[in-house]
């Protein structure tokens, strides 16, 4: 009898887990699956929303293990007296860092090397997905549960690697690079947003005014709100800096350099009918912004009274500009166009293509091929008939695979910019030390560059069709 019950018990227990899995499944599918049918042709908009999700994941992580997973897995912690594997993961945690002098440093260390996993894998699995994409361009919006699958049993198995050489040597390398091109791409995220919030406003207050004269004002004078709590702000902060932060040529420099820029580019942008003045606040605001990243990083202690103290308020901007970063990439309705190939909805699929049109059930089951062949298939890139194979298939398949890897490519750069926001550009800094002040000087010369470099490619933006108006620079 009671070999029976058990039976019984390890059957319903079995039917209890098989439904448990597929419950897990489904959601998973629902959450990560194809976000077309695998009829339709794919699009450069493919899996954005989940290849920002991801990221979103990923962030998410990165701050367990540097607040939650690092401090758990310090030599002085329970977790050494654990068998087996005890001992192994605290030295491998706290490999590259045992020459530091305190234990806050170490434990900042062990921390900054916790986010480098995490980016680490991300930089890797968005290098690879562009590379795929642009060889099978639906690749963005397929086997979603298996890409996150292998995503987080990879972070599992980051979890055993030593710290050197790769987490602590190789990757900061590479996030440096990709932050200070990050930084550069944001000033296009910024005229993004700019434009599109300046746009809206006007046009509301084009709508207000053909129903009633007068009432479009509301808007416009918004728009100067926003551009006088912008340029305010950014005054404001200069001045701080100059307080707290003169003292020595370099941050000085960086300081007036910063102020005479925005003064010039917004003098420019006001003289002529390029861009907007809400463009050129934006940009200011953030070129501000990155002005503080700097300063804060200079090694020098007369010029720097903040040196050798947590960097909170930074670290909190910089996750402010990736999540406006992300929202701009998953969801803003111009980011395909401005970073993928400049398509709109009548050619998203390649020169020739023809929208599909739908059948009297009100459900598209195919892919048009031309404007002149009214057949569809169930299949992408073939037609009913053997004969009429369209001859734009291969071009379509060109013109997605060119343009499709660039969101990954992005979220590459996020993915750096993000990992060096958490841990200071690569720095050490805990209980009145600081490690490594080098690593300061050359993330301080990095971000000022890429400042400069964002708002002389602004500056071009204003000049360039004043001196060479038969020029088309749309």
């Amino acid at each position: 009898m009671s070999g029976i019950i058990g039976g019984i018990c390890a059957g319903c227990a079995s039917a209890i887990a098989c439904a448990c899995c597929a419950s897990v499944g489904s959601v998973c599918s629902s959450c990560f699956g194809n976000d077309k049918p695998s009829t339709d042709a794919p699009s450069v908009k493919s899996g954005r929303k989940r290849s920002v999700f991801l990221l979103a994941l990923a962030i998410a992580i990165m701050l367990v293990f540097q607040y939650g997973l690092a401090p758990k897995l310090s030599e002085e912690s329970s977790v050494s007296k654990l068998p087996f594997a005890g001992q192994y993961l605290v030295d491998t945690w706290s490999s590259g860092c045992d020459g530091l002098g305190t234990d806050e440093l170490r434990a900042n260390c062990s921390g900054n090397n916790g986010v480098y996993r995490v980016a680490s894998v991300t930089v890797l699995f968005y290098f690879f997905a562009g590379i795929t994409v642009y060889c099978i361009p639906s690749h963005n919006r397929e086997v979603w549960p298996a890409k996150l699958f292998l995503f987080v049993a990879a972070l599992i198995v980051t979890v055993f690697i030593s710290n050197a050489p790769v987490f602590s040597a190789v990757y900061p390398q590479i996030g440096r690079i990709g932050g200070v091109l990050f930084v550069v791409l944001q000033q296009l995220i910024l005229l993004d947003l700019s434009y599109n919030l300046n746009e809206s406003l006007v046009a509301r207050a084009d709508e207000a005014e053909s129903i009633e004269i007068g009432s479009g004002q509301k808007w416009l004078t918004m728009i100067l709100v926003t551009c006088a709590v912008l340029y305010t702000s950014s005054i404001v902060v200069i001045g701080v800096m100059f307080h707290f932060y003169s003292g020595c040529s370099t941050n000085e420099a960086f300081i007036s350099i910063t102020l005479i820029l925005s003064i010039i580019m917004t003098a420019v942008q006001m003289s002529g009918e390029e861009a907007s003045l809400l463009t050129s606040a934006f940009l200011t605001a953030y070129a501000t912004f990155l002005c503080v990243t700097a300063v804060t990083k200079n090694p020098n202690e007369e010029c720097n009274p903040f040196l050798k103290k947590k960097d909170a308020l930074g670290i909190t901007l910089g996750l402010v500009v990736t999540f406006i970063s992300l929202a701009w990439a998953g969801w803003s309705n111009t980011a395909s166009r401005r970073l993928l190939d400049d398509v709109d909805d009548s050619d998203e699929y390649g020169a020739g293509y023809t929208p599909p049109v739908a059948p009297s059930d009100g459900k598209i089951k195919g892919v048009a091929v031309s404007a002149d062949n009214e057949e569809e298939d169930n299949n992408y890139g073939s037609t009913s008939s053997g004969n009429n194979t369209p001859s734009h298939t291969t071009s379509t398949a060109t013109a997605v695979s060119s343009a499709g890897w660039k969101i990954n490519a992005v979220l590459l750069l996020v993915t750096c910019w993000i990992s060096m926001s958490l841990t200071g550009w690569s720095s050490v800094v805990g209980g009145g030390d600081l490690a490594n002040p080098s690593v300061h000087n050359v993330s301080m010369w990095m971000i000022i560059a890429s400042q400069w470099v964002m708002m002389l490619m602004y500056l071009w933006t204003l000049v360039a069709p004043r001196l060479f108006p038969d020029r088309d620079f749309s």
